[in-house]
């Protein structure tokens, strides 16, 4: 049975947002149908592109179906507009759908903003971008927001973070509806290596270390991310990026504060999480990430989880 799936595309919609699920769900082998609807029949993205015969607002969606609501380009001036006032209202009309189960409801990125504003948060765990995190929670002082998240579900209510982390969800969802076969197989086709889980955060080992500007620690990052999988002797990463391992270490506690082990292992740690969550094995995984055997993947999760 085909699922349809409808994408409330407003004003200012972030294309990635609309289109980075859109694709995603497409690519599932005719499992779900696509509509897009809305206030206005055209609307500009924020790319500057125009997207057009969007169908209205209907009076109510069937039963089993996928609201998917992106998110804009600047929310305090795109969720603002006639076009987003009508939205909500609509939103509210069909709110106990949504309650009931009915209907799920998918946010990406601040899309969740929109729903809290349509009174659809109020006691629902849920997250969004980090960088209106906030403004979730002013915006619904009842919701149960998650910081650092990639996605939440609760109770058929579906919340992501920003822009990519909408084909993460979306290949969620495909694995919850459509099975972890046909999930992998999207995966494949879009080039999409590793699928996030829920409880992975927003800002992985790859980014959370990148805030500092220094160019030796920036030149060993960039060596330990391109093979993560491989051994990687300190003398050896020091000698790479020209500096004293003893130089290196000291530049890491200071800047990042941590260990160019602990960072190196928590990369692995992140792939090997990935391949588990793909199906894979708990030996396959840790070999596959660079640990010598599932043994000691395990001793290196306690270590970061204890």
């Amino acid at each position: 049975m085909t699922i349809p799936v409808w994408f409330l595309t407003l004003p200012g919609v972030m294309t990635l947002d609309l289109t980075g699920p859109a694709e995603t769900l497409k690519l599932a082998a005719g499992a779900f149908s696509l509509r897009y609807i809305g206030p206005d029949e055209s609307v500009l993205t924020s790319t500057e592109m125009y997207i057009s015969r969007i169908e209205p607002l209907p009076e109510s969606l069937p039963a089993g179906s996928l609201l998917v609501i992106p998110g804009v380009h600047d929310s305090t001036v795109w969720f603002d507009t006639p076009q987003a006032v009508a939205a909500r209202h609509w939103l509210m009309r069909i709110q106990p759908a949504i309650h009931a189960g009915d209907v799920s409801l998918v946010c990406i990125c601040s899309g969740s903003l929109l729903a809290a504003k349509a009174g659809l948060m109020n006691g629902v765990q849920c997250t969004t971008h980090h960088a209106v995190i906030d403004r979730l929670k002013k915006a619904e002082p009842g919701a149960i927001v998650k910081e650092n998240r990639i996605f939440v579900e609760d109770r058929g209510i579906w919340t992501s973070a920003g822009i990519t982390a909408g084909i993460d969800l979306s290949l969620h969802l495909i694995n919850r509806l459509c099975g972890a076969q046909t999930a992998m197989d999207v995966a494949r086709e879009m080039v999409v290596y590793f699928r996030r889980s829920g409880e992975d955060p927003q800002l992985s080992p790859w980014l959370r270390y990148r805030n500092h500007i220094h160019p030796a620690i920036h030149r060993a990052q960039d060596l330990l991310t391109l093979q993560p999988e491989q051994e990687w002797p300190l003398d050896e990463i020091a000698a790479r990026v020209h500096v004293s391992a003893r130089h290196l270490t000291r530049l890491f506690r200071q800047h990042l504060g941590i260990s160019v082990r602990d960072y190196h292992e928590q990369l692995k740690l992140t792939i090997a999480q990935q391949r588990l969550q793909q199906g894979e094995g708990n030996e396959r995984a840790a070999l596959s990430a660079g640990f010598s055997s599932s043994r000691q993947l395990r001793r290196a999760l306690q270590r970061w989880q204890g």
